[in-house]
């Protein structure tokens, strides 16, 4: 490919987004240039405070809790509240949480504060997918949750190399590093974004259309099976932050190995999020779905043959090629079943999901680890990629049978928004998007 070729695809990739997506994107960067906590967690109890992998377990399960606490609460306030002030206090009581993190030194103090962190970090998330969908346009939905995610593992790939040199130092520095760069962050979404929460048009409030509440993103099948599915392959991904340090310490590598090996994660994503989005955005997404939960399930399986620091890199390519098409097919599904007026929710719940995956992983991990050995994890995680790619199968064929039925030209709530709502997003081509379930997008449920 010539460099003009590659200037023009990069001119592409980034033209025509609002503004406002731009400073949630800045927001984003700055605040994964500050992830400690998340990434070196395990490894600063186990090697700076000396606890078993069970505690270690226990306390970043507790850490998952507080996560799964807040996804729902988040999601109800992101609708009723407002995207922009759920995100500033999410942010900015983040800050304060991880800052008090570090001092922490009693057993029980660390896993309360850890509770809380989780709570206070995943709040944001409902908030910034929600405002994410508001403020861009359907069909330029995959190429921002990609540029998203791009930033979300440029930040990572410099904090995750960077932090494991700080840890050999000062774990300390660390936790206020991470608080200081996301309180920068709730200042600059408090000054430079405004709320994107769309009000409901005098026709709705004439047709006193009622709230959609947490009930009806329950009794929404078809979403629901994608969340279900993206527990599983949060599942999967998640072992890269809890079982990888915990078969890496318990191997004699050291933090900086650690840091090394991970950082190739966010370093591909950097390298290849764009490129790889680019040639997959209208290709069938049910075939992406499937190849990416067989990829994640397969590379961490990998993992139990590698016994060197470039050998567990190379696994973590496989997987990172599975994470780089998953995120932004799966995102852009996501966004196309969530209805206009109850995003936070819908973003919420699924959220929820990965939180569910952050309490049940770091157990799963230390257990078997501390029980069976490494290498009945990594095959475990083998299985979990199977079960993931025949439930995606299942899931996209069952899409595929509703268009059909439907013929592919319905029209979701939010249509007169004048941003074509209903209209198809992420790899599923407009002309093809399966519908938005009649009780999902007009139904009422139990307030919430």
């Amino acid at each position: 490919m010539s460099v003009a070729s590659l200037r023009r695809a990069a001119r592409e990739s980034v033209s025509g987004l609002p503004r406002e997506f731009w400073w949630l994107w800045t927001s984003t960067l700055v605040n994964r240039l500050g992830a400690f906590v998340a990434t070196f967690m395990t490894l600063y109890l186990t090697l700076e405070r000396g606890y078993s992998a069970s505690f270690v377990g226990l306390v970043v399960a507790l850490h998952g809790l507080g996560g799964v606490i807040s996804s729902l609460v988040a999601g109800v306030l992101t609708d009723r509240l407002g995207r922009r002030p759920t995100l500033v206090a999410a942010q900015a009581s983040t800050a304060f949480s991880v800052a008090l993190l570090g001092f922490m030194e009693h057993p029980a103090a660390i896993a309360a504060v850890a509770t809380l962190v989780g709570m206070t970090s995943n709040a944001s998330r409902p908030a910034v997918q929600a405002m994410m969908a508001d403020i861009v346009r359907p069909e330029d939905r995959v190429r921002a949750f990609a540029l998203n995610y791009w930033a979300i593992n440029l930040g990572f790939a410099v904090s995750a190399t960077a932090a494991g040199f700080i840890a050999e130092y000062s774990y300390l520095a660390g936790f206020l590093g991470e608080a200081a760069l996301t309180l920068l962050c709730a200042v600059l979404v408090y000054v430079k974004l405004p709320e994107s929460r769309p009000e409901r048009t005098a026709a709705e409030k004439a047709a006193a259309e009622p709230e959609i509440g947490l009930g009806t993103v329950l009794r929404d099948g078809r979403f629901m099976g994608v969340v279900g599915l993206s527990f599983l392959i949060s599942l999967i991904f998640m072992q890269g932050s809890f079982g990888l340090p915990l078969a890496m310490g318990a191997a004699g590598f050291s933090t900086a190995d650690y840091g090394l090996v991970i950082g190739v994660n966010g370093l591909l994503i950097v390298l290849l999020q764009i490129p790889v989005t680019r040639f997959i955005e209208h290709r069938d997404p049910q075939k992406l779905l499937v190849i990416s939960a067989l990829l994640a399930g397969y590379g961490f399986g990998l993992t139990a043959f590698g016994g060197s620091v470039w050998s567990l890199a190379l696994t973590v390519c496989v997987w990172t090629l599975a994470e780089i098409v998953n995120s932004p097919t799966q995102m852009g599904l996501v966004a196309r079943l969530s209805p206009l007026h109850g995003r936070g929710r819908y973003q919420g719940m699924y959220t929820m999901s990965w939180a569910v995956a952050s309490l049940v992983a770091p157990l799963m991990a230390g257990f078997a680890i501390e029980h069976f050995g490494a290498g009945w994890l990594w095959g475990s995680t083998a299985v979990l990629g199977m079960v993931a790619a025949l439930g995606y199968w299942l899931l996209m064929r069952g899409l595929a049978e509703d268009e059909q039925v439907s013929g592919g030209d319905h029209e979701g709530e939010g249509q007169g928004e004048g941003q074509g709502e209903g209209q198809g997003v992420g790899v599923v081509p407009a002309a093809t998007a399966p519908p938005v379930k009649p009780a999902t997008a007009a139904t009422a449920a139990s307030g919430s």
